[in-house]
């Protein structure tokens, strides 16, 4: 039993992104993942590219979400699928599904049903916009949460142009927000001995990062917009052009700002800069001085002397080259897995580390009902 989940089961009901990023992040921590999939196709993620392979019938979309998981096919409406269902329920400790409301009801698998299978059971369930309300059971998909959730009116170059984030941020948020709900349910169980639900949507994990732009409503009402590469409330604080391209300048208070206005030859002490709540006030003609400053020498030079004064500052970088960075390879952001068909390929790796753990041993995403006799073998010897 390796990692801190390591005597957990996970029956992984779900598709696409949400649920199986909740789980795989569990099969991280060590739990056995038992990935259930359609006989006629699997998880529809297996139909999104980009593909790889000889066939080039590998999706990689796939991979993103199922590290570290044991595949098998089951026809959840057939007598001997729900049969196999339910002794598989028996033998876990988490179920995790993202069907539409209802659909798991219609199955025969209600909570009740869950509850009278394995009182211990810790479900997870995420939706699209939450199981109940007056547009419970809608159906959501990443982009829509993002947009009804509020988050695309805070991002794009202005509030008349929004845009998604580019990452599949909902669908992400909602697999982190429902694994650490299973944690905090799994250890609750081992006061009371019974498992809970555990519910989260597309709508909450969105909703549940608003932070600050939240309160600015909540408790300023005023109505926060997108301001395009730059922090809404602190200046500077974003992407800056530089001689040959950008660069990013965080100067979060008046003593980093000092350094900054320093090596750019800008008084800091002028009125409309001394403060942040000036700066702020005057934004647009800050970062007009500070480019006209910052122009007249390449990215690598002001990292370098931004680096030497103490003040955060980077670079931004493409996907291919934070894959190749040596910090992000120190932090184990990348792993290696032996794949039957590929070789050796590199994964994104997990993003926490425990202190005098063993390296984890990942295992390679799964091909459709790889682990059938694996699975049911193992499942024999549990009722055994």
């Amino acid at each position: 039993m390796q990692g801190a989940l390591g005597d957990i089961v996970v029956l992984d009901l779900s598709r696409a992104l949400a649920g199986p990023h909740a789980a795989q992040m569990l099969g991280d921590l060590g739990a056995r993942v038992i990935k259930v999939e359609h006989p006629g196709g699997g998880d529809e993620s297996r139909g999104w590219g980009p593909f790889v392979g000889p066939d080039g019938d590998l999706s990689t979309y796939f991979m993103a979400a199922n590290r570290n998981k044991q595949s098998i096919t089951v026809d959840l409406k057939a007598a001997e699928g729900k049969a196999l269902i339910e002794r598989l329920v028996r033998q876990s400790d988490v179920l995790i599904e993202n069907f539409r409301t209802g659909v798991l009801d219609r199955l025969g698998f209600t909570v009740e049903r869950l509850h009278e299978l394995n009182p211990r059971l810790v479900i997870l369930s995420i939706t699209g916009f939450g199981h109940d309300g007056p547009e419970g059971g809608r159906p959501g998909y990443d982009q829509i949460a993002q947009g009804e959730g509020g988050l695309m009116s805070l991002t794009g170059p202005s509030p008349d142009e929004p845009y998604r984030v580019g990452a599949s941020i909902a669908d992400l948020l909602g697999g982190i927000h429902g694994a650490y709900g299973v944690v905090a349910a799994l250890y609750e169980r081992e006061r009371t001995g019974l498992g809970k639900v555990v519910r989260t949507s597309l709508l909450a994990a969105v909703a549940g990062v608003h932070s600050y732009h939240g309160t600015a409503w909540t408790v300023g009402g005023q109505v926060p917009g997108a301001g395009g590469n730059h922090h809404a409330s602190i200046a500077p604080y974003g992407a800056f052009h530089c001689d040959g391209g950008m660069i990013q300048i965080a100067a979060a208070n008046d003593v980093q700002w000092r350094k900054v206005a320093a090596l750019l030859d800008i008084d800091p002490n002028v009125a409309k800069y001394a403060t942040n709540r000036e700066r702020f006030a005057h934004r647009d003609e800050l970062i007009a001085d500070m480019e006209r400053a910052l122009t007249k020498h390449d990215r690598g030079h002001w990292l370098t002397a931004l680096g030497e004064a103490g003040v955060p500052a980077g670079a931004i970088r493409s996907i291919d080259e934070v894959y190749a960075w040596d910090q992000a390879r120190s932090q184990g952001l990348v792993i290696e897995v032996d794949h039957p068909v590929l070789g050796p390929i590199e994964l994104p790796g997990p993003p926490l580390r425990f202190d005098g753990a063993p390296p984890m041993r990942h295992r390679v995403p799964p091909a459709l009902g790889e682990h059938n006799d694996e699975v049911l073998a193992w499942l024999e010897d549990r009722e055994g």
